[in-house]
């Protein structure tokens, strides 16, 4: 297992994420607990030390569950982190009793590493407002001793990142991003790291594989790295990847079965950095992929200028973006439930007066329509 420094700790490079347990009958709140028994005593087998699970995972049996299995080790044998859930805006009020509950479920006294989770345009607010104290609680336990490291992970857009840095980022120790080959440009990942390190802050890495969906390509694309690496999986190009970032101090991965964990190990053992051709290929079938859904914005703004209805185009056209190629998700629904009912793509009024100027030609008003009834739809 390769190992990354973090302060004076030795983390496993790889990381156990624990949103994706194995389950019984596919459901996702009945964990199979013997497998994933199993999956982590592998796991400590081979050098993993570091556990992330959360209040919401697995519809809140995932800390529960985890903190059975590991109160069978000794405590100073691994690093656990775990988020206070303020993705659900109405439990701003509770910092204090559900990180109680939170020790208590997981049948520890300290987190090694607490974050802010999901910091994103519907909960800045929140976690920035005074009268919730979430930040004070969360600082006060770190001087008593019960959280060891505090970070926040976030799917937002660089200006939330902005506002939440400027209030916290002199304390925030680590931040948890959103990285992987296809979205270091199509969701600005790369844009993203660089304003946290700009503060000094070590970089997390989650959904290194887009959940699964970068381990399987088409035909050809798959057959283009093939001739550049070909015993590699897929998965392990997505690894590669990482492995290749000055960035990575810790990359999660949420294995669902013991051979996913296996392979994901056996990638972990040896750093096998990407060459800078194998790279720009990665790049360059990122963008032959997402091009097939994605609108060729470019954020000058000349449509904002003419709208009457003062919507943000370009911001609404990279949520498109993502959605339509995800075909589906939280990220879009999660920004657009932090703005206002006239603001949202349902507001065009089809004037087309945002194409008129649009050097690159797109149909704004279609992509609205469309837009607006994929979320009804969902």
């Amino acid at each position: 297992m390769i190992y990354n420094k973090f302060q004076d700790l030795e983390l496993s490079a790889l990381g156990m994420g624990c949103m994706r347990l194995p389950c019984i009958g596919g459901e996702n709140n009945n964990v199979d607990v013997e497998a994933t028994e199993k999956m982590v005593a592998y796991a400590f087998e081979k050098g993993i030390n570091y556990f992330d699970t959360a209040w919401g995972y697995h519809s809140g049996m995932s800390e529960p569950t985890m903190g059975n299995i590991l109160s069978k080790y000794p405590r100073e044998s691994f690093y656990l982190a775990t988020k206070f859930p303020g993705y659900d805006v109405s439990l701003m009020s509770k910092v204090e009793e559900i990180f109680e509950k939170q020790l208590e479920r997981c049948k520890t006294d300290y987190f090694d590493f607490y974050l802010f989770h999901n910091l994103c345009e519907k909960n800045v607010d929140g976690y920035l407002d005074e009268k919730f104290g979430i930040f004070n609680y969360l600082m006060k336990q770190k001087q008593n001793g019960r959280i060891k490291h505090l970070g926040f992970s976030t799917h937002g857009s660089l200006h939330t990142m902005k506002r939440f840095l400027e209030a916290y980022g002199k304390d925030m120790e680590f931040c948890q991003l959103q990285i992987n080959w296809l979205d270091w440009d199509f969701q600005n990942a790369k844009a993203k790291v660089e304003l946290v390190q700009s503060y000094g802050i070590p970089v997390w890495i989650m959904e290194p594989v887009r959940g699964g969906s970068l381990a399987s390509l088409e035909p050809e694309y798959e057959a283009r790295l093939r001739a550049l690496r070909p015993e590699a999986t897929m998965a392990e190009w997505a690894f590669r990847f990482i492995q290749s970032l000055p960035c990575a101090t810790m990359t999660l991965s949420g294995m669902s079965n013991f051979e996913q964990l296996k392979e994901n190990i056996e990638t972990f053992e040896v750093s096998k950095p990407l060459s800078d051709n194998e790279m720009n290929t990665l790049f360059e079938i990122a963008r032959e992929m997402t091009a097939k859904t994605a609108l060729p914005c470019t954020s000058c703004r000349y449509c904002v200028d003419h709208c009457p209805q003062e919507l943000n185009i370009p911001w609404l056209i990279e949520l498109y973006n993502e959605h339509a190629y995800s075909g589906g998700g939280f990220i879009a629904p999660m920004a657009l439930d932090a703005i206002d009912s006239d603001k949202q793509p349902s507001s065009c009024i089809g004037c087309r007066s945002c194409e008129d100027v649009c050097p690159q030609g797109i149909k704004i008003s279609e992509m609205m329509s469309d837009f607006t009834a994929k979320l009804a739809g969902e």
